[in-house]
């Protein structure tokens, strides 16, 4: 029989998790897998030579700021180069559609620091206006989420404060509208404006709307860095009221961490997480600042910001959160400061932390981030990613961010790192395993049947790597290198990646939600 594309010799992991990794070749007939095993009498248009390497599904990010690069097309193809075929869209709750006009391009301006300087035609309407915008700009897959920003700055505004019951039943209707055109859940970022006014009772009536289409809720939690335990209860509370499956972005397994999860586990809770797997996070300078100084358009609170008396206020506030660690600074638009820290430029400037944090916000009007250590010895930090990446019911996801000056190496080097320093170089987990946490447990847990593993009938979305020498090239002073030792990456069906160098080729497709999520 003739195929389209026939990969010989590789060692495939399936995704499943469930089987050892085994000696097979590969057919494909269009979009689809069409024949797994021993192929001998096999032709095909293209054959790809797999010998010695690892033939795999392609990976899934469940949470990776990846809108504006696909729709500008600046690092476009940072993700695919990894392996990544598939990537959700509104991490953190962050979206643009439904909106009118107005709240859509102070929404652009809010998401400066994952956007950039970079800009967009704003002129999409409806939901599947916006959804159309990603075919023929995206090298991989884009699977929608409910965007909570967005739904709560349609009906609600800025404004801070719990919704109404007409409120309420607004926002269910648009999470409705995104339910129906395939989204795979809720996703919210609860330290972000404006979802972080939501209160439970919100939380729980949305939830029972993307629970009844088979949903799931994902959420960055409040007080995500300074306050976990109390978070973690809401997350508790909203699945015993809407029956949700409930998932945690960007959590790790540390001491704190750890007994959460079991404690999750022992009040039968189904809940996930994510974790990208570097002992360092990211995020928006301004959370740094109380929840009610946050609230507003960003003109607004930039504005309130200005005033001696806010920042007179704001300060020992912003001394106890720059305890917690020593931040570095990220993004600013301007371009200044960039890998130095907030503790050295105060000295320089000879003013207290706080006071520097709070003028360089001003400054960069609201488009700066900072890169936070985890605040462990380096023994201590390396047990955390060891059983984090062994918990059973982790996932791995880059939590990238593409355009903007200096990112956080994870968006380059996040799916890469796995097999290779993972796998390969600590032995911290088997390969089998590694694979199914980036693609069959991601696409089973989200509902996304046909994706995630390697078996006839499936979508065609296919990772070809050398185990011997595949990793990440990224880095925190140089955190844009590319990944290497991945020669080939295939989005359904057609070679996205080629010799480890994008194509140019953009294949991708909206993907609906499709399954029941499943543990």
């Amino acid at each position: 029989m003739t195929f389209d594309i026939l990969i010989r010799n590789g060692i495939v992991a399936d995704g499943t998790g469930l089987t050892e990794p085994f000696s097979a070749d590969v057919a494909i007939q269009g979009d689809r897998i069409a024949a797994v095993g021993c192929l001998p009498d096999a032709r095909a248009e293209r054959v790809i030579d797999a010998r010695g390497h690892v033939v795999c599904p392609g990976f899934i990010d469940v949470h990776v700021h990846c809108e504006p690069a696909l729709l500008t097309g600046n690092h476009r193809f940072a993700g695919v180069v990894q392996g990544i075929t598939t990537m959700l869209l509104a991490p953190d709750g962050f979206g643009w559609a439904p909106l009118p006009p107005d709240l859509r391009g102070q929404m652009w301006e809010y998401t400066r620091f994952i956007a950039g300087s970079a800009n967009v035609d704003l002129t999409w309407e409806t939901i599947e206006d916006y959804l159309n915008l990603f075919p023929g700009n995206s090298p991989c897959n884009v699977y929608p989420q409910v965007p909570h920003c967005a739904v709560r700055l349609n009906v609600c505004g800025w404004s801070a404060g719990p919704a109404s019951d007409t409120q309420i039943d607004a926002m269910a209707d648009l999470v409705r509208q995104w339910m129906e055109a395939g989204a795979g859940g809720l996703c919210l970022g609860l330290d972000y404006q404006p979802s972080a006014n939501s209160d439970l009772r919100e939380l729980v009536e949305l939830c029972k709307v993307a629970a009844s289409y088979g949903g799931i809720y994902a959420a960055h939690i409040r007080n995500h860095i300074l306050g976990r335990a109390e978070a973690w209860k809401e997350t508790f509370e909203i699945y015993r009221q809407s029956g949700i499956p409930v998932h945690h972005s960007h959590e790790r397994a540390d001491r704190e961490g750890a007994e959460l999860l079991d404690l999750a586990a022992r009040e039968d809770i189904d809940l996930s997480f994510e974790s990208y797997l570097y002992p360092a996070g990211m995020s928006h300078m301004t959370i740094m600042l109380p929840v009610e100084d946050q609230v507003g358009a960003p003109s607004v609170v930039l504005e309130h910001l200005a005033d001696p008396a806010a920042k007179k206020r704001i300060l020992p506030h912003l001394r106890g959160w720059l305890g917690a660690c020593n931040q570095v600074v990220g993004h600013t638009r301007s371009g200044r400061y960039i890998g130095a820290t907030l503790s050295d430029l105060a000295a320089s400037a000879g003013v207290a932390p706080e006071d520097f944090a709070y003028d360089l916000i001003l400054e960069e009007e609201g488009q700066s981030t900072y890169i936070f250590p985890w605040q462990d010895t380096p023994e201590i930090n390396e047990d955390t990613i060891r059983n984090t990446i062994n918990h059973p019911r982790v996932m791995i996801a880059s939590d990238g961010v593409y355009n903007v000056r200096h990112p956080h190496p994870r968006g380059f080097g996040c799916f890469a790192r796995v097999p290779g320093v993972f796998v390969r170089e600590k032995g911290l987990i088997p390969l089998a395993e590694a694979i199914f946490k980036m693609s069959g447990f991601p696409a089973r847990r989200f509902g996304l049947a046909d994706r995630g593993e390697i078996a006839a009938g499936k979508a065609a979305d296919i990772v070809i790597f050398d185990p011997k020498t595949v990793n990440a090239t990224a880095t925190f002073e140089n955190p844009t290198g590319g990944p290497v030792g991945i020669p080939w990456v295939l989005v359904n069906g057609k070679p996205a990646v080629e010799g480890g160098v994008p194509t140019g080729a953009l294949p991708g497709r909206v993907l609906r939600r499709n399954a029941m999520p499943a543990s």
